[in-house]
């Protein structure tokens, strides 16, 4: 059963999905996730608050959803190339159908989203309230997806060199997000290029 906590930041990103956040009252979240307006006040503080939390937690999501796409594709044979497609394709899907992940990825957030979802300053400059409700910024975010990658490739192709994994892993994260921004003709052409490329800077450890 879910939490009062993951009851509001459902209510509020289904709220999301139909309104913009200006026009978002903390009342019908509340009513909507079953709870009083101050249950909601006592867990986020503010509107802000609950911005920042939903934030960060569908930041959260993407990237342990890219670590199950590295991972399945890992364990399922793929080479370093298809393993990178895999996780390319999950995040081309979630950007382009969660508003606040792709304003994390881009820093573009439109009129639509909550200003306190979208932030450039660097974590240890960051007032700290919870520190699970501090939202991830683009650069941590892509730092989070190349650390995931090394892991997997890393584990899943010892024969590689790492500082060479390394590399193409940096590369590939780059050049996925940019499809995020300036989308490719198809999903499946974006994974193309994406694995071709890891494919070429790995060529040594084949």
């Amino acid at each position: 059963m879910p939490t009062a906590r993951d009851s509001l930041l459902d209510a509020a990103l289904s709220a999301l999905a139909e309104h913009p956040w200006a026009a978002i009252r903390m009342v019908d979240v509340a009513a909507t996730a079953g709870v009083s307006r101050q249950t909601l006040y006592n867990e986020f503080g503010s509107k802000e608050g609950i911005a920042r939390a939903l934030a960060r937690r569908e930041a959260d999501h993407f990237l342990a959803g890219t670590e199950r796409a590295l991972s399945a594709a890992q364990h399922g044979g793929a080479d370093a190339g298809d393993c990178f497609a895999a996780a390319t394709a999950w995040m081309l899907h979630t950007a382009r159908r969660n508003p606040l992940v792709r304003a994390t990825l881009t820093g573009c957030r439109g009129d639509t989203l909550p200003a306190a979802a979208v932030i450039t300053v660097p974590a240890q400059r960051r007032l700290r309230a919870r520190q699970d409700d501090q939202p991830l910024t683009s650069g941590e975010i892509i730092a989070g997806i190349r650390a995931l990658a090394v892991l997997t490739l890393e584990a899943g192709f010892p024969k590689l060199d790492p500082a060479d994994i390394s590399w193409a892993c940096e590369c590939a994260v780059r050049l996925a997000l940019s499809y995020v921004v300036a989308p490719a003709a198809t999903d499946e052409e974006a994974c193309l290029q994406v694995a071709r490329l890891v494919r070429g800077l790995l060529t040594r450890g084949w």
